[in-house]
């Protein structure tokens, strides 16, 4: 039997609690015209520009996660549901749910964001985790985390050198501030805490296919960003394709001259692919998508022959200047999200609205302590900064949008402590396996009688 929003007059299905979906249910939180319903395989929204703090131990996903219920409370036109939409029935306005319950609607608003692309190599995936949810976050955590306990266990040189590598594929602002992140790790956060290994000795390699980390970015600002990270001991390796990979190994390819970087821990920060859902929908629709597959949208956001679908955010090809589309950023589903809430009002109440314009508010970077890059070009000459400056706009600008004041506060607490003490608090190996598969253990590098009191490693 299909699921019945609340009698309205006009009936309103968003798929996917991100940023873009959330934003038109707020915007829509008070039009008592409206009963939406916003469904997500997920009972939380997720703040995803600090994932990679989870990652690397120095948040807790719930800092960064606010269950949906809580926050559209007050709304008491929206229904949460917890559902995945698996299809779409585009002629009798219907969304398909995996457990086979239709819900119907008048307007339909699709931000289900974007997964993992390997660029047709799935089986990377395995060996290469990405960061687009907390439990990716959690599984890189534990990678992280067990690498090292590995190596302190490893009796092999050459094993141990394989296990204290880490290599990061991709050179964008997800890539950047891993390698940062991994940087601060092996320098301060483990220096002291282990035996038998020197954290400051792991070689940290930032693959990028490009010629330059932060493409985005203006050339000035790329350069700064490479500078901070070679200064953390990441190696920087630009014009460098990745070709293979297995547990042990990855091979890149330099111009014409391939090489094997023996490593055990790879992580994945290179493309993008639209979700299931917004294939779903095209198909559907009869609509086209570009090579990752999102779907091109008009300049009304809304899918060509529907104006009742709307496709925002990471989902959707969304037009900006020219034939460069709106980028892959949180404000390209924030901005998009408060459109089309307006637009539907603007539609019930009979009023035109003008096109959507995509304000570029800039982009900021964090590489690490105290270290970072900025372009926001609205603030003029100080609006390309880097070092201090850089990295205090970033937490002012991730405090703000930060969902939740709790949350705020906490994120705050966390980061003064990490800043005084240079640690991570949240270094905890989860899941499965808890274990390092070691080939020849080593004994402990202390005996009784023996000082350890924290020394480095001769």
């Amino acid at each position: 039997m299909p699921y019945e929003p609340p009698m309205a007059e006009h009936r309103v299905v968003i798929v996917g609690g991100g940023f873009g979906g959330l934003n038109v249910a707020r915007e829509l939180g008070r039009e008592p015209r409206v009963s939406a319903t916003l469904v997500d395989r997920r009972n939380f929204h997720l703040f995803q520009p600090l994932l990679y703090q989870v990652a690397t131990g120095a948040l807790s996903p719930g800092d960064i996660a606010q269950p949906l219920r809580s926050i559209l409370r007050r709304n008491a036109n929206t229904t949460v549901l917890l559902g995945e939409a698996v299809g779409l029935d585009a002629e009798g306005r219907r969304v398909i749910l995996s457990d086979g319950g239709p819900i119907p609607y008048d307007t339909l608003v699709v931000a289900t964001g974007a997964r993992h692309s390997y660029f047709g190599h799935d089986d990377w995936a395995s060996n290469a985790p990405g960061l687009k949810s907390i439990d990716d976050a959690v599984a890189i955590r534990r990678r992280i985390l067990i690498a090292y306990e590995a190596a302190e266990r490893e009796a092999d040189l050459e094993r141990r050198r394989e296990w204290m590598t880490f290599v990061i594929v991709g050179g964008g602002p997800t890539g950047v501030e891993l390698a940062g992140a991994l940087g601060e790790i092996a320098n301060d956060t483990l220096r002291r805490d282990f035996r038998s290994i020197h954290p400051p000795d792991s070689r940290i390699i930032l693959v990028e296919a490009l010629d330059r980390v932060l493409p985005p970015y203006p050339p000035d600002r790329s350069a700064s960003a490479r500078r901070q990270l070679e200064r953390l001991g990441v190696e920087v390796r630009t014009g460098t394709r990745v070709i293979g990979m297995d547990d042990r190994s990855v091979r890149v390819l330099i111009g014409d001259r391939e090489e094997t970087i023996p490593c055990r821990t790879v992580l994945w920060a290179a493309g993008v692919q639209a979700s299931s859902f917004a294939h779903a929908v095209a198909v559907a629709a009869g609509v086209e998508t570009d090579r990752a597959g999102r779907i091109v949208v008009g300049r009304d956001l809304t899918v060509p022959g529907h104006p009742e679908i709307f496709v925002i955010g990471d989902a959707a090809v969304q037009p900006w200047r020219g034939d460069r589309p709106v980028p892959g950023v949180a404000q390209g589903a924030i901005q998009p999200g408060h459109y089309v809430g307006k637009v539907i009002r603007a539609r019930l109440a009979g009023r035109p609205v003008g096109p959507f314009r995509y304000r570029d508010k800039g982009d900021v970077a964090v590489i690490g302590r105290l270290s970072g890059v900025t372009n926001i070009g609205w603030l003029g000459p100080f609006g390309r900064q880097g070092g201090f400056v850089a990295w205090l706009l970033w937490l002012v600008i991730h405090i703000f949008y930060l969902i939740g004041f709790a949350n705020r506060i906490v994120v705050v607490v966390r980061w003064a402590w990490s800043f005084v003490t240079s640690g991570r608090g949240t270094r905890l190996i989860t899941g499965t396996p808890l274990l390092p598969p070691i080939a020849e253990p080593a004994p402990p590098a202390w005996e009784p009688g023996d000082d350890v009191s924290g020394g480095e490693p001769g």
